[in-house]
């Protein structure tokens, strides 16, 4: 299975194989015109590799214009449309796949090494050859010769050459005028600028960059020979329309295959390069290939649109649906909420309560507890799941009593339920009143895995179903309270319908890493245990002041701790690695009291 972060550039690759076929196609329909011609059809085909569909998606998603909006069977052509053309569409529309409870993926990783690799093995290559060709140029002394760029004459053995892009020279070896009669040198001199004409070499370097960020696939390389053929012979034609003879000029360049080496870039255009036996049997026939009518010039047009206006078009008509998939929903909000800041100062003070009817009461809690409230967090021990704001936000406390609107809360709604709707709400009166922006990312972070122990689980079932749960239960000793722990890490957890994920919640309190569930185990259960030894240290009592009983029994060597209690359940609570969503807050400010 393709790892969703390598799926858009699986998609990218065989979307340009695609584009490459089609292209081979089109060159085979204009195998008996101009070489210029299925030249820029090649050269089309290597930049594809530069431009991802999707970015033409994405462009065609930000017009104003749908071509479907008045179309009448809209819905089920836009469901056809949509399994045509998912390939095509943007990354960032995508939904985000779930992330796995298990540990990273490491393909990716492997992958993009090889990759990085990769490029750098083939950029030095070309480096290397560059850096040859470069010393050869600074070397070359200049010629007497007028053709509109500089002539340079080197002492390397290398081919007449066109180096450079944006100011380029031309490099002759050193004795090619007494090798070659004026007539060949002439025809010779006429084939380079014609590479200087056409700008080949900018070309070239594309396709060069291409060869670098896609060295692993076979296509691009096979791409550059057919540039490289079609490069010479458009050049050939163009030296042959311009007069001058072909008997004299297959001569000229076969003196110079005999007397020098290719260009050792391909973005050095020379004059030897391609299938050198066919181009000359093509010379000396003179066979200068018809120019495009009106019909192909057409084809060509037509299917130079139709790859560009497809993405466009395809984003165009998957807009509405992704704008309407990002349209943020209703946000849930309390009707009426009272903040007040806190400067008792009394942390026995501090209580939290979800009452029945979507009430909510906070007191006495820092305002870094009450988000972690929000975000479903352990209140007084968000750790690295919860980071930013100043540091205001974890030394002042505040009252907060809000109640929810009518119908805000779902009749018969489980105690999870309206758990969630109150967090939801609470969210939106942090952002309103504090202006708090949070910015939620996935993070692996060590953590504890709940799984089954060998022999299975030792917890009795409870003794009601989730339907026969009592709706908005306050007192957890209720025989019907469902999902509702009473005591802690001092008492032991006590619960007599609760599920594994409520479990798993309870003590997150008291850990020292994110816990997560991975038993897979469902239904209700009826979870008593003993208290335990705290994971984390507990501050130490002021100078003078006795240990209370509590003190003393957790520092009783007796006391079992939190794996043990999880081995008496029939679970095992494992360190291991996961991914963990966490919050990230990014502005907050202190709100008007009201």
């Amino acid at each position: 299975m393709i790892p969703a972060s390598v799926t858009p550039l699986a998609n990218h690759l065989w979307q340009s194989t695609l584009f490459a076929a089609v292209a081979g196609a089109l060159t085979f329909t204009l195998r008996k015109h101009s070489a210029q011609a299925r030249y820029a059809v090649w050269l089309a085909a290597s930049v594809k590799f530069l431009v991802p569909f999707s970015v033409l998606v994405e462009a065609g998603s930000h017009l104003g214009w749908n071509p479907l909006a008045h179309t009448a069977p809209q819905a089920g052509f836009s469901q056809v449309m949509s399994q045509m053309t998912e390939p095509f569409i943007p990354v960032a529309a995508l939904p985000r796949a779930p992330v796995a409870s298990g540990a990273a993926n490491p393909l990716p990783t492997i992958l993009l090494a090889l990759w990085a690799a990769g490029v750098v093995v083939v950029a030095f290559n070309w480096w290397r050859r560059w850096r040859h060709l470069r010393a050869a140029a600074r070397a070359a002394r200049p010629l007497p010769v007028e053709r509109g760029i500089r002539v340079m004459s080197t002492a390397a053995l290398f081919e007449p050459g066109v180096f450079g892009i944006r100011q380029p020279v031309l490099l002759l070896p050193e004795g090619i005028f007494e090798r070659l009669t004026p007539a060949e040198l002439d025809a010779i001199l006429e084939h380079e600028y014609c590479h200087v004409r056409r700008r080949d070499n900018l070309a070239a370097a594309l396709h060069l960059l291409v060869e670098t960020l896609f060295w692993f696939h076979p296509l691009v390389w096979w791409i550059e020979r057919q540039l490289v053929r079609e490069r010479e012979r458009a050049c050939d034609e163009e030296v042959l329309r311009r007069g001058k003879d072909p008997e004299i000029y297959a001569e000229g360049i076969l003196k110079v295959c005999r007397f020098y080496v290719e260009s050792p870039l391909v973005c050095a255009a020379g004059v030897t390069g391609a299938n050198l036996t066919k181009r000359i049997e093509e010379i000396m026939t003179h066979r200068i290939a018809p120019k495009l009518d009106l019909g192909r010039k057409l084809l060509l047009a037509a299917a130079g649109l139709a790859a560009v206006a497809t993405p466009l078009i395809v984003g165009m008509a998957e807009a509405p649906a992704t704008q309407a998939q990002e349209q943020p929903a209703a946000r849930l909000a309390f009707e009426a909420a009272s903040v007040k800041e806190n400067k008792a100062g009394d942390p026995r003070s501090s209580r939290l309560s979800f009452l029945p009817g979507g009430r909510l009461f906070l007191r006495d809690l820092p305002l870094i507890s009450i988000v972690s409230v929000a975000y479903d967090l352990p209140v007084f021990n968000p750790s690295e799941r919860l980071t930013g704001g100043p540091d205001w936000i974890r030394k002042t406390n505040y009252d907060i009593e809000a109640t929810a609107p009518s119908g805000a809360i779902p009749e018969g709604a489980s105690d999870r339920v309206r758990s969630d709707r109150i967090r939801q709400m609470l969210q939106t009166l942090l952002a309103e009143r504090f202006k708090m922006v949070v910015r939620p990312e996935m993070k692996e972070l060590p953590v504890y895995a709940v799984t089954v122990a060998k022999g299975g689980p030792k917890m009795p079932k409870a003794a009601v179903e989730e339907k026969d749960c009592a709706v908005n239960a306050t007192n957890p000793n209720d025989p019907a309270a469902c999902h509702m722990f009473s005591g802690g890490q001092g008492q032991g957890m006590h619960g007599r319908a609760v599920t594994l994920t409520d479990l798993v919640s309870g003590v997150s309190g008291f850990t020292d890493r994110p816990v997560l569930d991975r038993t897979g185990l469902q239904g209700l259960y009826n979870i008593q245990t003993e208290g335990w030894v705290p994971m984390r240290p507990r501050p130490p009592r002021p100078p003078g002041q006795e240990a209370t009983a509590e003190d003393l029994a957790f520092a009783d060597p007796a006391r079992p701790t939190l794996f043990q209690i999880f081995d008496r359940l029939g679970l095992k609570l494992e360190p291991t690695k996961a991914p963990v969503e966490t919050f990230a807050i990014e502005r907050i400010e202190r709100p008007s009291e009201n």
